[in-house]
């Protein structure tokens, strides 16, 4: 084996042009493999982090059904038993609880439908940052005062400004319709058209009342302290609430348009990466099958002499494992330079790009990501076709008889 492997190392300097040809081409692979790759996962952790930050939080409470089918009847009471399950659930690092209601905003003359959002300012601000978004006046600090913020289209399209009195009807929890002035203290922009038209945020008391609601809510948002233990935080918090009205649902439940989304540009870059390596198989077919076209004399010899066929193959596949390894070497070095280079240096959109990452409340920019698991998944890919790709020039070697090898020209 030792002599096999001695051979094997020496043959691929033969050529060396030819060689470092190769070792290029499946080096730069690697690297587009990886950046590629890395900037796909590194900006979709990125943009899932902004958008369930910014809204939705990581987690939610829900009585069961309510996601699918949101009404105000589908509400519950924050019960010290789920309040204590939330404090003692290991990477739950803040909860807030909301009401979400439609209902019909007016000022003077215009009248437009409305979202109704309520928070508690105060455990709002450790689950989602939205209220940093504030674009005129400011936000309410009491959640139940008269104060409400809106979103910066629905102001303009009230035709009103920050300190006006509006109206807000809304059917309650009884069935009743109930109204009530508010003041506007200030607006906020999410980067959605869609919600900046529309969303009233008031405090969640000031909404109970109006709804009639009491103490319940509809939803308790939930923010851990890392992603990667979402689905461990989700069991635990589920096993500790006593309660088979409620459910815990993960951020891909409550979005679903977000997760198929990423989802379809997941496939798509699976896609893109797997045309890639397609070409570098048949890359590495064309070097190594030339390589051993030209050596069929040489291997003719060898045979005649006495050297086992099956040993030909087995130095076939030791050249082209070593020359792909010094290339995924190569490729996975300059692959992590690149990456750690677009992590401190995001790429930034602009234009229509820009406004379409806006539109689904993503960041508009491209991160990347030095997960090992990029580079693990890459050089096995790699090494894989490689050694697929070595199948055919093998086996002609391998049914090579000694005399026509010999005979050849």
């Amino acid at each position: 084996m030792k002599l096999l492997i001695k051979l094997a190392w020496r043959n691929i300097w033969r050529n060396k042009r030819r060689s470092i040809l190769t070792l290029a081409a499946i080096m730069f692979a690697s690297l587009l493999a990886i950046a590629m790759r890395g900037i796909q996962l590194g900006t979709y952790d990125l943009n899932i982090k902004n958008v369930v930050e910014l809204f939705s939080g990581y987690l939610q409470i829900q009585e069961k059904g309510y996601n699918d089918n949101p009404n105000l009847n589908s509400s519950f009471q924050v019960s010290t038993n789920i309040i204590n399950a939330l404090k003692d659930t290991k990477g739950v690092s803040g909860f807030s609880p909301r009401i979400y209601a439609d209902g019909l905003i007016s000022y003077k003359d215009e009248s437009r439908g409305a979202s109704i959002f309520a928070i508690e300012p105060g455990a709002e601000s450790q689950v989602t940052s939205f209220m940093k978004n504030v674009n005129k006046g400011k936000f309410f600090s009491s959640d139940s005062s008269n104060e409400i913020v809106l979103g910066s289209e629905l102001l303009d399209n009230l035709n009103a400004k920050v300190g006006d009195n509006v109206i807000i009807l809304a059917q309650g929890y009884d069935g009743a319709l109930e109204n009530n002035k508010f003041k506007i203290v200030g607006t906020v922009k999410f980067g959605a058209p869609g919600m900046e038209a529309a969303t009233v945020i008031m405090g969640i008391k000031t909404a109970q009342s109006l709804l009639a609601m009491e103490n319940h809510v509809n939803a308790i948002a939930i923010k851990i302290q890392n992603i990667e233990q979402l689905k461990k935080v989700k069991f635990s918090l589920a096993g500790k609430i006593k309660s088979s009205s409620l459910s815990v649902l993960s951020w891909e439940s409550i979005n679903p348009g977000l997760e198929q989304l990423l989802e379809f540009s997941n496939v798509r870059g699976i896609v893109f990466l797997g045309i890639l390596f397609v070409i570098v198989a048949f890359g590495i077919l064309n070097t190594v099958l030339m390589s051993v076209t030209e050596r069929y004399r040489e291997f003719g010899v060898v045979l005649s002499i006495g050297m086992p066929q099956i040993k030909l193959a087995y130095l076939i596949y030791l050249e082209t494992f070593f020359i792909t390894l010094v290339g995924i070497v190569l490729g996975n070095i300059s692959g992590y330079i690149l990456n750690s280079y677009i992590v401190h240096h995001p790429i930034m959109f602009g234009g229509e790009l820009k406004k379409f990452y806006e539109t689904y409340h993503f960041l508009p920019q491209a991160q990347s990501s030095v997960q090992f698991s990029i580079f693990i998944n890459v050089s096995i890919s790699i090494i894989f076709i490689s050694l697929l790709s070595c199948i055919y020039p093998a086996y002609k070697v391998y049914k090579l008889e000694p005399l026509k090898g010999i005979r050849h020209t």
